[in-house]
């Protein structure tokens, strides 16, 4: 690293305060009465229950969800035996990716103990916190023997990342490299420069996919690995004794197709990787600097298909795709430790995730760059959230099929869903949504929503359906020139569309009659015939009078255009309903709960007899999710209502109990009021909302728009929509600043929303 990367490193390291974990309580403790559960006399209840039954410790502790991360510090990354002090900030780092990737708790473990058996002991009594060992930056050979010992004396898994971690990795990748070259694991000869921890683990696993050990080559710091060698040797290299004449690198590496580098930086040569067969497969993974500049070895060999360890060059190897969903899986099925069958699972998983299609979200993780299987791009990115939702179920299956989960898993598919919850609110919130159209479609054996989409040629919307194709919730129908929009769909290389729905309005046999209905519509509003026939023309006039007319069941707009732009046509044509107001709502996911934001989009300065309306829209999207609706009217002040704003506020309440008795409904309250019980309880008893509103309607579009905008960014809050409220039938515009996810995420609540009206 520069020393300006130092620099930026320590700081990053320093401050705002030192380290970078802390532990955070999972359970409120700020009452007399919270704290006499979270410690005495309330623990003793889970103690209790504990020693009777010795597998309760899952039910009442973090011991189930619990990872311990530990060193002696004895070979740290590419700085060797530095000490565990040293090792700390490595172990640190390890636990905030458990966290990040798989949402695993960590305590980081830095052992002062060199001795085999000092290191055992102290691991091993540790066994009743923890619910799994990742043992990281142990010397070789030591390694080995401890892991060895560990998993023979513990019931927890035991996983040395190290060798594992990288084999899984360099598994997955060899894998496809092969793939693309089209070479099969019984016929290539495979070279290893290093012969620790990493290089025998590997090495391993590419047995296992079917190197032939006579094929496979180990060269240490003193050369070829061969039989009758005797300087350097241990019992664990003596697996890969070959019988040859090579003695050199350069010897080994003459007619090899496959370089495994795990050992320096620049040690491979010119002549080495000349030396190689056509299309040769390198992965050179020494950190920082690899066994070859990937740069330099390109203008050697264009042939070349090289890996790195570095995130600045494609494919890089990162054992970050491995443990986090590894442990996930053992964890979840209380595995008892982690097998040979669960490490191959997690292989396939990778390299076959690595051949799907890369979504958006991808993409943006990395500089909008495009992603597809090929030499460049072998093994998925870090950032890419399916991995824990291939591996981990992947992984649990192979536990339970080889008999070491002690907690089987009997609905996988709901545990995958279980784990996109675990990763994002929205995710987990959305898939629950498409479960639910999907179960309805099925019971009532309905057809799926027809859904318009406008914008038939945004590469965002084509990239949504193409994801959201298979999940069977809606039939998406395009809109554009048909030619077009095919183009548009090879160009983006989205094989999912290839039968999709295309509309063409000017060429469509319904558009004199759209034209004619429009025109009688809007005739004494000022629309004349040729200015119907013009505006039909456009995608959200015809999209509207599609849905208008029960051609279509739905249409979402707005991923490449204006709000107001995108309104006009549904308020001219669908219409809004008895309360002649349409709002704009917002889903805001935060702290476990689903709150409700209105009006966020369409009216500036709403009135009292409006803001009852659009809280009445509201309290039905709550009920239809299971919510009991809890509605707050939201100002400045508490109960004070003297001001025009806290006046109308007070009045919109009323108006809301005067029409619906039986709605839980109160203000004018500040939102701290509304969202925070203990604040009415404490000065407010009399107020109705007595345990959190979940409806919160704001005086003006203003005040909506920007509160959930700094929740979304300063509150950690995940927001859906905006979703148009009021209208006569479902239609939901876009912002211009949507991603992928949130196109998929409306049309999916747009595709309920179509089977609620139907109903």
């Amino acid at each position: 690293m520069s020393e300006t990367s130092d620099r930026e490193a320590l700081e990053y390291h320093a401050k705002p305060k030192p380290g970078k974990v802390e532990v955070i309580s999972s359970k409120e403790c700020s009452t007399e009465h919270s704290l006499s559960l979270a410690y005495s006399p309330g623990v003793a209840a889970p103690c209790k229950e504990i020693a009777k039954d010795p597998s309760k410790v899952y039910e009442y502790t973090t011991k189930g969800n619990l990872v311990a991360v530990i060193t002696n510090g004895t070979a740290v990354l590419g700085l060797g035996n530095i000490g565990p002090l040293a090792g700390k900030p490595v172990m640190e780092g390890k636990g905030v990716l458990f966290k990040q990737f798989a949402g695993i708790n960590v305590f980081d473990i830095e052992l002062n103990a060199n001795s085999i058996d000092e290191f055992c002991t102290a691991v091993k009594a540790m066994e009743p916190t923890f619910g799994g060992i990742n043992l990281e930056d142990i010397a070789a050979p030591e390694c080995f023997v401890i892991e060895e010992r560990l998993k023979k004396e513990m019931n927890i898994p035991v996983f040395h990342d190290d060798q594992h971690g990288t084999a899984i990795i360099c598994g997955a990748a060899l894998l496809n490299a092969l793939l693309v070259t089209k070479r099969k694991p019984e016929t290539v000869r495979v070279v290893f420069n290093g012969a620790g921890a990493a290089a025998i683990s590997c090495a391993k696993i590419f047995k296992a996919l079917g190197v032939r050990q006579e094929n496979l080559m180990m060269c240490d710091s003193q050369g070829v690995v061969y039989r009758g060698r005797t300087k350097g040797m241990n019992k664990y290299k003596e697996e890969f004794l070959v019988d040859t004449e090579a003695r050199t690198l350069l010897d080994a590496l003459q007619g090899a197709d496959v370089f495994i580098g795990l050992s320096v930086a620049n040690v491979m040569t010119k002549e080495m990787l000349l030396a190689m067969n056509k299309s040769p497969i390198v992965f050179a993974m020494a950190n920082p600097d690899p066994e070859i500049d990937p740069a330099f070895a390109k203008s050697i060999r264009p042939d070349v298909i090289i890996a790195t360890g570095r995130s600045d060059f494609p494919n890089q190897v990162n054992n970050v795709l491995g443990f986090p969903s590894i442990f996930r899986g053992a964890l979840d099925t209380r595995s008892t430790s982690i097998n040979e069958e669960m490490k191959m699972a997690a292989v396939f998983a990778l390299a076959e995730l690595a051949r799907e299609d890369v979504p958006d979200s991808v993409s943006a993780a990395y500089a909008n760059r495009i992603f597809h299987f090929g030499p460049e791009y072998l093994i998925p990115k870090p950032f890419d959230n399916r991995v824990l939702l291939k591996v981990a179920p992947a992984v649990a299956k192979a536990a339970m099929a080889t008999g070491v989960a002690q907690k089987p898993i009997e609905d996988l598919t709901a545990y995958t869903h279980s784990l996109e919850m675990l990763q994002s609110k929205t995710r987990g919130f959305v898939r629950t949504v498409m479960n639910r159209v999907k179960t309805a479609a099925a019971a009532k054996q309905s057809n799926l929503p027809r859904i318009y989409l406008p914008e038939g040629r945004s590469t965002k919307v084509l990239k949504a359906i193409n994801s959201i194709i298979d999940e069977g919730v809606c039939k998406p129908v395009l809109m554009g020139d048909i030619e077009q929009v095919r183009a548009k769909i090879k160009e983006l290389e989205l094989d999912r569309l290839k039968d999709v729905e295309i509309v063409h309005p000017r060429k469509d046999e319904r558009y004199a009659a759209y034209a004619q209905a429009f025109f009688d519509m809007r005739k004494r509003k000022g629309v004349m015939k040729a200015e119907a026939e013009r505006l039909t023309v456009d995608h959200n006039y015809f999209a509207a009078m599609a849905v208008h007319r029960g051609d279509a069941d739905a249409m979402v707009t707005g991923a490449t255009m204006n709000y107001s732009d995108c309104v006009r046509p549904i308020l001219e044509i669908i219409g809004s309903g008895r309360s002649k107001i349409a709002s704009g709502l917002n889903l805001v996911l935060v702290k476990d709960k689903m709150l409700l934001f209105a009006d966020t989009t369409m009216n500036i300065e709403p009135t009292a007899e409006q803001l009852s309306s659009i809280a009445i829209h509201a309290s039905k999207v709550a009920k239809y999710f299971g919510l009991t609706p809890k509605i707050a009217m939201l100002s400045y002040t508490n109960f004070y209502g003297r001001m025009p704003s806290p006046k109308k506020m007070q009045e919109a309440a009323r108006l809301v109990k005067q029409r619906h008795p039986d709605l839980i409904v109160d203000g004018e309250m500040q939102a701290d009021t509304a969202v925070n019980p203990e604040i009415v309880e404490r000065i407010f008893p009399f107020c109705e909302i007595e345990d959190g509103a979940n409806i919160l309607i704001f005086p003006t579009m203003e005040a909506g728009n920007i509160a959930y905008k700094l929740v979304q960014q300063l509150g950690g809050g995940e927001v859906l929509g905006p979703f148009l409220m009021g209208v006569k039938k479902p239609a939901n515009v876009l912002q211009r600043t949507c991603t992928v996810d949130d196109i998929i995420n409306t049309m999916v609540i747009t595709a309920l929303e179509a089977q609620a009206y139907k109903e």
